[in-house]
């Protein structure tokens, strides 16, 4: 029984230390909140980017997904933009991809035929 009243007064002892520290923690992070300006809804809503080199595991090989996202967000900031194809009367443009636009889906339901509104017939 001594082992295990050791072991009890071990874990109490941890038990309160960790309540000592959770406490600081806590007011820690409440100043810095304070100081930036943050709220709890700012951290509801914050997704940080996701990069490869961060995502490694402990024998230095990059997490699959990480690596595929990352390597998604560079070629989307890589690809060039795609010229306007069609262009309504408020001069909204539309590159003939993709879902039609509302003002030329409205506008073709009404009998327009969508060559009319191309920009380089």
């Amino acid at each position: 029984m001594d082992i295990q009243s050791q072991i009890d007064k071990l874990q109490k002892q941890a038990a309160d230390i960790k309540a000592k520290e959770f406490g600081k923690t806590v007011q820690d992070i409440r100043a810095k909140m304070q100081a930036f300006g943050i709220t709890a809804k700012d951290l509801q809503t914050y997704k940080p980017k996701l990069k490869a080199n961060v995502a490694a595991n402990a024998n230095g090989k990059k997490n699959a997904l990480a690596e595929k996202r990352a390597n998604s967000a560079t070629e989307k900031a890589t690809k060039t933009p795609v010229a306007a194809k069609f262009r309504g009367p408020g001069g909204e443009t539309w590159s003939g991809r993709g879902l039609t636009p509302r003002w030329l889906k409205t506008l073709t339901d009404q009998g327009r035929p969508k060559e009319e509104f191309a920009i380089n017939p």
